[in-house]
């Protein structure tokens, strides 16, 4: 009987022991991943560039290739960054968002530098429209028959 009251003691003791686990590797699953994306020149480098004194090969040497360049309207070359921390399975919430917009006259000269935080992004919704096709909407089935239709006329050839 004495031992059966030490194994009894013993298996409690190794249950809650697991269950302390469980419960703290549950919790370090829960921590938040932080991400820091994109490419921002730091603020020692985007100094050296001066409006009216820099061309883009100067600009790229100091502060790299830019994240994108736009495609309409005045040449501009962005370097975008973005912080943003993600929980378990829960969608990444953006901590910080920094975007350095280089704009060049049409000599390819700096002319002016921007720097635009989070406070200045816009939300963009999607259209629900949809664009309207000309032709027949097949099922799988049909979609199907028509392939080895196609692949057996081909044999035929």
């Amino acid at each position: 009987m004495h031992g059966t009251a030490f194994t009894r003691k013993f298996l409690d003791a190794l249950r809650v022991g697991a269950l302390a686990s469980l419960l703290v590797l549950s919790v370090a699953a829960c921590e938040g991943r932080v991400a820091a994306r994109g490419n921002l020149p730091d603020a020692d480098r985007l100094a050296e560039v001066k409006a009216g004194e820099m061309t883009r090969d100067e600009v790229a040497e100091i502060l790299g290739t830019p994240s994108t360049v736009a495609t309409f309207g005045d040449e501009a070359w962005f370097y975008v960054s973005e912080v943003t921390e993600t929980l378990a399975f829960l969608a990444p919430k953006v901590h910080d968002r920094k975007v350095v917009i280089v704009y060049f006259d049409k000599e390819g000269v700096v002319k002016k530098l921007e720097t635009k935080g989070l406070d200045a992004a816009i939300a963009v919704s999607p259209v629900e429209r949809k664009t309207p096709t000309v032709g027949k909407e097949l099922t799988v089935l049909e979609q199907l028959v028509g392939n080895f239709n196609r692949l057996r006329n081909q044999g035929d050839k």
